[in-house]
């Protein structure tokens, strides 16, 4: 007996080997975006499935060219017959058991349909081509995804670093005024507020540490993969100032993105698909001519009196019969078959338009967010660069300041809080930038890189 439960274990064992393999193969703790992209592509269910209604569609064309030739089938039969029953050899009727063998075959072709079978050919080749479409779309949002998912870890690792320098910097002016304090040159509050400001940095090294570990997470369940606390990315050299957004306004970004984006090609091609269903249904009202042969023998184990029984052989030839037969069907009342037949693909045609509209749609308002967005982290960028710029110098001036007791531990608080705080937000809006001005490129048909 087959233990399913062994063979279920077995596979989930090999399944999980293969992961652990590639984390092996792969040098998780060094991935590039090249790397996460390829395995996302490769562990991605949502592109497996794509990939399945692909094979799908296949079947289905393969299905309705089949339609077009003839189907062949053959058959046979045997049994006994008791009691009082007509004696094929003998035509009479008899009171015995009578043993016999049939065999027969039949082929049957449909010479004319109404243009159902084309119209069914055409419209699976063009389910073909938007599933093919559909793939690589699937695959673009994966690796959009990935990026996004990739920046997101180095924005958090940069993240990290600011908020470990503010606890270090912290730390080293605790100390000073912690010897001042006992020296007498300033008061014990100074080093309370510094005491609860170092607290209050320990808390956010604390929290960026555990968004880069969310940032980590995130782009491995992307890549299908277990999370592994030594998982880390290398970070090429982006530098926004080489990065520049693109000249093209939100119109001509979407002229371009339409010609080229297999998301508006496949719904462009669902339409055609579902105009050739109407045909099809259409096709229903129409008559139907169809050719059919036939060939049927059959075995006696009965003979005439007196006459040797001839062999299975010969009797199958002398018993051999043929036909051939024309069939016209005309279709006079269906149930409404027919006709919510052509109402279903109607409405199916409607919908596939519908889509169309609202691919064309959301493909603008993407772009139009992206380009936004874009152009205000821009600004963004360069505004805090002036801004991070001068408060460096205001920290610097404040640290010599209350280095000689001119301010306050407060005031000193206040200086470096601005910095840091300008510096994370500096770091968000470079990485924001890149990732808008990546995923514009994207629109405008550049490849997807770092």
């Amino acid at each position: 007996m087959i233990n399913y439960y062994k063979i279920l274990s077995f596979l989930v064992g090999v399944f999980l080997l293969s992961e652990t393999a590639f984390a092996q193969n792969a040098d998780i703790t060094r991935l590039d975006l090249a790397t996460c992209i390829e395995v996302a592509l490769e562990n991605n269910l949502t592109l497996k499935r794509s990939e399945t209604n692909l094979a799908l569609s296949e079947a289905a064309l393969l299905q309705s060219q089949g339609q077009r030739i003839p189907s062949i089938s053959a058959g046979g039969s045997t049994g006994y017959r008791w009691g009082r029953s007509i004696n094929p050899v003998t035509n009479l009727f008899e009171t015995n058991r009578i043993g016999n063998i049939n065999v027969s075959a039949n082929s049957n072709v449909t010479l004319f349909a109404g243009r159902q079978i084309t119209n069914s050919i055409n419209q699976a080749k063009t389910d073909i081509q938007v599933n093919q479409l559909n793939v690589k779309a699937t695959e673009n949002n994966i690796s959009l995804n990935v990026i996004n998912l990739f920046i997101n870890v180095i924005f958090s690792k940069e993240q990290l670093n600011i908020a470990k320098t503010q606890l270090r910097t912290t730390k080293e002016q605790l100390e000073v005024t912690s010897k001042r304090v006992e020296a007498g040159a300033l008061p014990y509050a100074s080093k309370l507020d510094l005491e609860a400001q170092n607290a209050t940095n320990e808390l956010e090294v604390i929290n960026a540490e555990n968004n880069l570990r969310i940032a980590k997470l995130n782009l491995l369940q992307a890549m299908q993969l277990p999370f592994v606390d030594e998982m880390d990315v290398i970070a090429p050299d982006l530098d926004p100032n080489q990065i520049a957004m693109t000249n093209e306004n939100v119109d001509e970004i979407f002229q371009i993105s339409a010609e080229i984006l297999p998301q508006i090609k496949a719904a462009e091609l669902s339409v055609i698909s579902a105009e050739y269903g109407v045909r099809a249904a259409k096709g229903a009202f129409l008559p139907t001519l169809g050719a059919s042969a036939n060939l049927f023998s059959n075995y006696i184990d009965r003979t005439l009196p007196g006459v040797d029984r001839p062999t299975f052989i010969t009797q199958i030839e002398n018993n051999l019969s043929q036909a051939a037969n024309l069939q016209l069907s005309i279709p006079i009342f269906s149930n409404f078959r027919n006709k919510s037949g052509l109402q279903r693909a109607k409405l199916q045609m409607r919908l596939s338009e519908i889509n169309e509209f609202e691919t064309r749609n959301q493909l603008r308002q993407d772009i139009e967010s992206a380009y936004t967005t874009a152009n205000a982290a821009r600004l963004s960028y360069r505004a805090s660069l002036t801004r991070v710029a001068s408060l460096e110098e205001a920290f610097r001036i404040a640290q010599q300041r209350f280095d000689a007791g001119a301010i306050n531990s407060v005031d000193y608080q206040v200086a470096q809080n601005n910095l840091f705080n300008a510096q994370a937000d500096l770091i968000n809006s470079k990485y924001n930038y890149i990732f808008r001005v990546k995923v514009l490129d994207f629109y405008l048909g550049n490849p997807l890189s770092l």
